[in-house]
């Protein structure tokens, strides 16, 4: 009973952070759609000739406060901790999204509340994998980590209907496009009022030598004190002090030690590898996408069967594939199906050029099918795994640091991609799905030869998966000493220790 309650309150727990993601996703998505509508160009006053500008200035300043946001949050939870740190991002985020909805008739104030949201769901995005590994049994963390990418499919799929349900059933009129912005405060003020009654992280406790709060924390989250439980607390213990006794406290120095600069130099080509796959392009641009391989008139209503089409897979791919294939494995495959799909589109486009007066061809249904396999392939691999994989890789000591690079970068390469995307589909044609093809072969190389397998493994068990023998415990002898009752004379001995 008390493995399924503790089963129960980690996914509770997870899915309410993961709204985070779910704003990421939908603020993301939701302006491509009112940007297109006649009533908000009147409200706000530009011309036609405007539009393409105001659409990239509308993505990149949310992107551009996201991307700084990911440095200042990293000191901030280290010292704070997560839960108040993800009430802090919702605020902001609530903030930005409600100068957002008033009919200001400036796109000064519009482009300035983008900034206030962006900070806040990058402030989101720093947290929430770290909150999920670090509150998730390690037999279903990869499973956990997942529901990150699974939110944000949910996000960008509700944008995209919502976009064409107010395109298609309401009037132009304001309230076209403040419906659409204005029920992003729904999820956001869910976030910020869920964790102010959640649990804290006990490894942050625990680093912070609130070791009673912490096991309380613990023994919560897994339904109640048990062996198992103790033996978990006696890990983290044990990987805390002896990263006290090797580092003599962090520094930023740490970052670039062998062991350190090789995880870090990880999740940084993971995150780039994010972009290089075409997916998430092919997610802010999805009408324009399908437009190219021939969709025609139809493609807002095909991209929003895209959009189910990734919470399907994303969902599958968390109930039944991460803690069975793993995470290089996941990597591997989904790298080569995403090459292949691309290279078939690539040729499909090229030999067989799409008609805007043709409509849909068996060719541009082809490649259409094609593009719908890739979204589902991504969602199964490089979608969730790489913020699994970034969130767990860390020691407790630089895990905040790592996480906000690894962060930080997918937000850099999120704005470059979204930037050259849309000029390389104008200019490059099929091409452009050549060259993501490229890319996604020469991800299954990287990973082959860089990612090693954490499936089944604690958090502090990666000192050892990476090599980094110094600060490595021994979990058999911890466990050893929990069933031996030695765990009790550890902490009294730690308690003395904090008292002097």
């Amino acid at each position: 009973m008390s493995k399924a309650l503790g089963t129960f309150r980690a996914v509770y727990l997870v899915a309410l952070c993961c709204v985070g993601s779910f704003l990421f996703a939908y603020d993301t998505g939701i302006v491509g759609g009112i940007l297109t509508f006649s009533s908000f160009q009147e409200d706000f006053r530009y011309e036609v000739s405007q539009k393409a500008t105001v659409g990239s200035n509308s993505t990149s300043l949310l992107q551009a406060g996201a991307f700084f946001s990911c440095f200042f949050i990293w000191p901030f939870t280290a010292k704070f901790g997560r839960r108040l740190s993800l009430v802090l991002a919702s605020t902001i985020f609530c903030i930005g999204a409600v100068v957002q909805t008033i009919n200001t008739h400036s796109l000064g104030a519009f482009y300035a509340a983008r900034v206030v949201s962006g900070v806040g769901v990058g402030m989101a995005t720093v947290v929430i994998p770290m909150y999920s590994a670090e509150m998730a049994p390690k037999n279903i963390r990869g499973m956990l980590g997942s529901m990150f990418q699974f939110f944000f499919t949910l996000g960008v799929m509700t944008s995209y209907w919502i976009d064409y349900a107010v395109s298609t059933h309401m009037k132009p009129s304001t309230a076209q496009w403040q419906i659409p912005i204005g029920l992003q405060l729904a999820p956001g003020g869910i976030l910020g009022l869920g964790m102010l009654l959640t649990k804290e992280s006990p490894r942050w406790l625990a680093k912070k030598g609130r070791r009673e709060d912490a096991m309380k924390s613990l023994a919560w989250i897994r339904g109640g004190a048990s062996l198992e439980v103790d033996e978990e607390f006696a890990e983290i213990l044990a990987s805390i002090e002896e990263e006290e006794r090797v580092t003599n406290g962090v520094t930023w120095r740490e970052l670039i030690l062998p062991v350190n600069r090789m995880r870090v130099f990880l999740i940084i080509a993971l995150q780039i590898g994010v972009q290089l796959t075409g997916n998430t392009s092919l997610a802010y641009y999805a009408p324009q996408v399908f437009a190219a391989v021939g969709a025609g008139q139809d493609n807002l209503l095909i991209t929003g069967f895209f959009g189910v089409v990734k919470v399907i897979s994303c969902l599958f791919f968390l109930l039944f594939l991460v803690e069975r294939i793993g995470r290089r494995g996941s990597l591997l495959g989904g790298a080569f199906l995403m090459g292949t799909y691309m290279l078939i589109i690539a040729v499909l486009t090229a030999t067989h050029p799409p008609s805007a007066s043709s409509g849909l061809t068996s060719t541009s249904i082809a490649s259409i099918t094609m593009i719908y396999l890739e979204a589902m392939s991504y969602n199964i691999s490089w979608g969730p795994v790489p913020w699994v994989y970034m969130s767990e890789i860390f020691p407790s000591r630089i895990r905040e640091a790592g996480v906000a690079i690894g962060t930080s970068t997918q937000w850099l390469f999120n704005f470059v991609f979204s930037q050259v995307t849309p000029h390389a589909v104008q200019n490059l044609g099929w091409r452009t799905f050549l060259m993501f093809c490229i890319f996604n072969y020469s991800l299954v190389v990287f990973t082959w030869f860089f990612i090693k397998e954490t499936k089944g493994k604690s958090l502090e068990e990666m000192e050892a998966l990476f090599g980094a023998t110094a600060t490595a415990i021994d979990v058999e002898a911890v466990h050893n000493k929990v069933k031996h009752g030695d765990v009790v004379q550890v902490e009294t001995a730690h308690d003395e220790k904090r008292q002097d």
